[in-house]
């Protein structure tokens, strides 16, 4: 199956994607980032899968989401009848279950459940035994058991669990997966019906505080919800994608791990969740923020784990293919050590808005941002690898230069508006020089446009983030010369792609799709600059990319028309969430970072 072909479930703890043939081939438990993984990747089958589907393989299939929840219904309609298969984890259950309940809506349908656990990304196969009644089958290996109940008899076929079963109109029949920890006692039984109830509450009543309406209500509401289930309830933290190795080129190796936290993400985010009403979520994401990049300032990272882990290794698994064999798989990701100034600007910006935008003070914030400014004064001048993260030597990247006028920027007007005592007129020299630095030595006037890095000739998108952060004005001409650049000769099909990539330039082979989030923010400048009709019809292009259920990856392929890595991504959902606010009458994201009035 192609990406698009997935959907997410999850219990803002786990996460699973289930497929529209009714497997489900990747799930994370007990956590985003844990190596107890039931299956290993997706289209690696012999790696982990639970299916359970109708025998007649030509079945038509429709799938869809509860309205405003995460519960999943996927209905096969075969000759001989209609069955759905409603697939969900229930939240606040105190453990990690998934629920999968076949229902018959008319006729008489054979059906088959197939399940083959693998642990630790695939490398363990588990010993599997069955109850006595043969109605439930428990798979443990090592640290990590898998307790299935099943409502019909199981087979045990070569450490696989396999069931032939019909169901007929009027009738329901409910499976449920757990994880435990082996070494614990089996977990409590949970009842499908009543975890339906009120996990179907659950994600009605969440999703009803959105506080954004008009034409993409239902577009901003499902990638609201996506957002939602990425976070990790117990920290707050929220994960780039769910997944990992998922490749920007199929059988490419571009392929990256995303189960973690990246600070880029954290200004945008923040002003997404708020304007849409949800400061719980601001809040505990803040919060998240501040404790992750305590410490010393010349160690903040530019991705931290879930619960702000800081030790993120890289490395790779061989006994896996990959998907449509797209190698190496990887867990863990060395970028986590790299030299990324953006990410000050980043973090700064982001405590702000939260600050603007009403949420409560934190003790904690102001000495942490103080120590982290005063050490940037220093470190600004410094090559990096980029928000891109290249795998090359570093450079003085534009776009992380002003980022780091951001920072000062940011830590200037909390002085200014909240009190706070700081050096505010180095920083002001400070941030002057950043600019003059900026605009001296990262505009090309051969090009006529800023450039990737000083010295270069290489466009990137992440120069649309200039106006967008208010570097400078929307208008200024060296602004709108480079956003004109940009559409003419860094999109495919006037999608974005994020520079020419080559490896010379990040050290990787060349090759990937478009990246939506760049996309978003070309509609985001387009906006600023009040090109509404363009903006709008590039809005609508980009939500049309979505699969049938909604969702975005990181990025898309324009000639083969399919999604490409990781999915869902945050990222391309938060994109989503601004953007549709740029095009409405609220509030504006990108008025709002870049402090410009709406006119």
């Amino acid at each position: 199956m192609r990406i698009e072909d997935y959907a997410l479930i999850g219990d803002c703890q786990t996460a699973a994607l289930v497929g529209r043939n009714g497997s489900i081939d990747w799930l994370c438990w007990p956590r985003f980032d844990s190596p107890a993984c039931f299956a290993a990747l997706l289209g690696t089958p012999e790696n982990g899968y639970w299916r359970i589907s109708p025998l007649d393989r030509s079945a038509k299939v429709r799938r869809a989401y509860r309205a405003g929840t995460l519960v999943l219904d996927t209905e096969f309609e075969t000759g001989e009848g209609a069955v759905t298969v409603t697939d969900f984890m229930p939240v606040q259950s105190g453990q990690s279950d998934l629920v999968r309940i076949v229902s018959c809506r008319r006729g008489r349908v054979a059906m088959e459940t197939e399940g083959v656990l693998r642990f630790d990304y695939g490398a363990s196969v588990p010993w599997l035994t069955l109850g006595t009644d043969g109605l439930s089958a428990r798979a443990v290996a090592g640290p990590d058991m898998a307790l299935l109940c099943s409502p019909i008899p199981l087979e045990n076929r070569e450490r696989r669990t396999w069931a032939k079963f019909e169901i007929g109109a009027g009738k329901e029949l409910a499976f449920v997966l757990t994880h435990s920890a082996s070494h614990l006692e089996a977990p409590h039984k949970v009842d499908p019906h009543d975890a339906l109830a009120q996990t179907e509450a659950f994600w009605k009543d969440w999703s009803a505080r959105c506080k954004v309406g008009g034409e993409w209500s239902d577009a901003v509401c499902r990638s609201l919800i996506t957002l939602k289930a990425l976070t990790y309830a117990p920290t707050g933290g929220m994960v780039a994608a769910p997944t990992t190795s998922l490749p920007e080129k199929i059988g490419g190796m571009r392929n990256w791990d995303y189960r973690y936290c990246w600070l880029r993400d954290a200004t945008l985010t923040l002003l997404a969740l708020m304007d849409a009403g949800y400061y719980e979520e601001a809040r505990a994401w803040r919060e998240w923020l501040l404790r992750a990049v305590a410490g010393s300032p010349g160690q903040i990272q530019i991705m931290y784990g879930i619960g702000g882990e800081r030790r993120l290794p890289e490395f790779e698994l061989p006994w896996l293919a990959g998907y449509e064999g797209s190698k190496p798989v990887r867990i863990g990701n060395a970028a986590a050590a790299q030299l990324q100034l953006d990410v000050y600007g980043e973090l700064m910006d982001a405590l702000y808005q939260a600050c603007k935008g009403g949420l409560a003070g934190n003790d904690l914030a102001w000495s942490l941002q103080h120590a982290l400014l005063e050490h940037l004064a220093k470190a600004w001048v410094q090559p990096d690898e980029g928000i891109w993260e290249v795998r090359a030597p570093p450079r003085h990247f534009t776009h992380s230069k002003v980022m780091a006028w951001v920072a000062f920027d940011r830590g200037i007007k909390m002085v200014e508006s909240f009190q706070l005592s700081a050096p505010v007129e180095r920083w002001r020299e400070l941030r002057e020089r950043i600019h003059a630095d900026v605009c001296r030595n990262g505009f090309s006037r051969k090009r006529n446009a800023f450039v990737q890095s000083y010295g270069s000739e290489e466009l990137d998108a992440s120069l649309l983030q200039i106006a967008l952060t208010g570097f400078l004005p929307a208008s200024d001409p060296r602004v709108v010369s480079t956003v004109e650049a940009i559409r003419k000769e860094l999109t495919v099909d006037g999608l974005v792609m994020r520079y020419r990539s080559h490896e010379s330039i990040d050290g990787l082979p060349r090759g990937e799709g478009v990246f939506l989030a760049c996309s978003f923010w070309l509609a985001d400048n387009l906006c600023l600059q009040g090109r509404w009709d363009e903006a709008r019809e590039l809005f609508q292009r980009l939500v049309g990319l979505a699969n049938d259920v909604g969702l975005l990856a990181e990025e898309y392929d324009p000639v083969g028309k399919r999604l490409l890595g990781n999915f869902p991504q945050a990222f391309s959902h938060v994109g989503l969430v601004n953007t549709a606010m740029n095009l409405g009458n609220r509030e504006k994201p990108a008025e709002q970072r870049a402090e410009k009035k709406a006119a």
